[in-house]
C-alpha cells in the first residue's frame, strides 16, 4: 500500500473516490440533495484546488494500481502544534482492512516530524466513523454545528488525540 501527495493532475481521482464512499458514508445520514451539495461543495476541481492553497495535503491511498481511498490534512493549524484530519475516505469495500488506522499512522508521522503534537478532527455526529476514530484513541473534545449554505448545517464532534 502506498500514500502519495496528489497532484493536480490527480484530482479528478479525488473527485471520483469521493463521488464513489460519500453515497455509503452519508446515504443515511443526509438527503440526497445535501449529499449532492456537499460532494458538488467539497470535491469539484476548484474546490480541491482552494483547499490545496491553504495548506491541506491531499494523500491518495493506492495497492496493487488501485485507487483504495485518499486524506487530506492540514499541520499546525491556528498556529498551534496540532494537525487536523481535514479528510480520511476509503471505499467502503475496502474498509475493515486497516487502511484508515494505516492512513493515520502515516499522517501522524508526518504531523509529528514537524513538531504537532495532537490531531484533530471533525466527524459527523451520526456517521459510523466516529467509532473508528474512539476506537484508534480519540477523544470527543466538543460539539459544532456548522453552516454551510443553502439551508444545510454540518452537525459534528471536534475529536482529538495527543501523541
Amino acid at each position: 500500500m502506498t500514500f502519495s501527495i496528489a497532484t493536480k493532475e490527480q484530482f479528478p481521482i479525488i473527485r471520483d473516490l469521493a463521488y464513489k464512499i460519500w453515497p455509503s458514508a452519508y446515504g443515511e445520514i443526509l438527503s440526497k440533495e445535501q449529499l449532492d451539495y456537499m460532494l458538488d461543495m467539497i470535491y469539484s476541481i476548484e474546490s480541491i484546488e482552494k483547499q490545496v492553497a491553504k495548506n491541506h495535503v491531499f494523500l491518495l491511498i493506492k495497492e496493487n494500481d488501485k485507487y483504495l481511498g485518499f486524506a487530506s490534512y492540514e499541520l499546525n493549524i491556528d498556529n498551534s502544534n496540532k494537525a487536523k484530519i481535514q479528510k480520511l475516505y476509503v471505499l467502503p469495500e475496502t474498509q475493515g482492512k486497516g487502511i484508515g488506522r494505516k492512513a493515520i499512522d502515516f499522517i501522524k508521522k508526518i504531523a509529528s516530524d514537524s513538531n504537532n503534537e495532537a490531531f484533530i478532527l471533525n466527524v459527523n455526529k451520526y456517521n459510523k466513523a466516529k467509532y473508528f476514530y474512539l476506537n484508534y484513541g480519540f477523544k470527543i473534545i466538543n460539539t459544532v454545528v456548522i453552516d454551510i449554505g443553502n439551508g444545510y448545517v454540518m452537525d459534528d464532534y471536534v475529536m482529538e488525540i495527543k501523541f
